[in-house]
């Protein structure tokens, strides 16, 4: 897994994104205490649910490797 150039940023843009778009699904309504780890999960475990993004094979599924995936979606969002 190749580290992208900004990725900070694109999984920050990538929550901010994914929560809009679980609020507008009427699915989440995040607290301001939820962590980053967990809106990060629930993003990636939703956009794989409604196949928006490729799922990871089970045996990778790490914080690291959904940070990964939701910056590479946050990249084609631009």
């Amino acid at each position: 897994m190749k580290k992208l150039k900004n990725e900070k940023e694109l999984v920050k843009k990538a929550i901010e994104a994914g929560t809009k778009y679980g609020e507008a699904r009427g699915v989440v309504e995040f607290e301001p205490t939820d962590s980053a780890t967990e809106k990060i999960e629930y993003i990636y475990r939703l956009l794989v649910h409604d196949k928006v993004i490729q799922p990871l094979p089970q045996d990778q599924i790490s914080q690291l490797s959904m940070k990964h995936r939701l910056a590479i979606w946050a990249s084609k969002l631009e």
